[in-house]
């Protein structure tokens, strides 16, 4: 009987506003021993403030699944539509709009 309860599939439902989406063009990982948080910001070009449009809080566990995840989707990606341009290849920096550095 428990056997049967742990292969029934899980129904997930998508409401139409989180299927809309939300844009990030930053995100922001920090952890304890316990979870792992990401920040997704919205960095805009001319706006000195940056705002965080959502927070995940992950367990360990999870977030390597996560990276896993993300590992395999990119290969898949990159197979189908060639290579990613990293950043230090001189990609998008968001936190460079207008091609200056900010200063501090």
């Amino acid at each position: 009987m428990e056997e049967q309860k742990k292969n029934q599939p899980i129904t997930i439902e998508l409401s139409e506003e989180t299927g809309q989406g939300i844009y990030s063009n930053l995100a922001i990982i920090s952890h304890s021993p316990s979870e792992f948080v990401i920040d997704f910001v919205r960095v805009m070009p001319g706006v000195p403030k940056a705002t965080v449009k959502s927070r995940i809080i992950l367990t360990p566990e999870h977030a390597k699944r996560l990276l896993n995840a993300l590992k395999d989707n990119i290969s898949r990606f990159e197979s189908q539509f060639g290579s990613i341009k990293h950043i230090d290849d001189g990609g998008f920096n968001p936190l460079m709009f207008g091609g200056t550095a900010g200063q501090a």
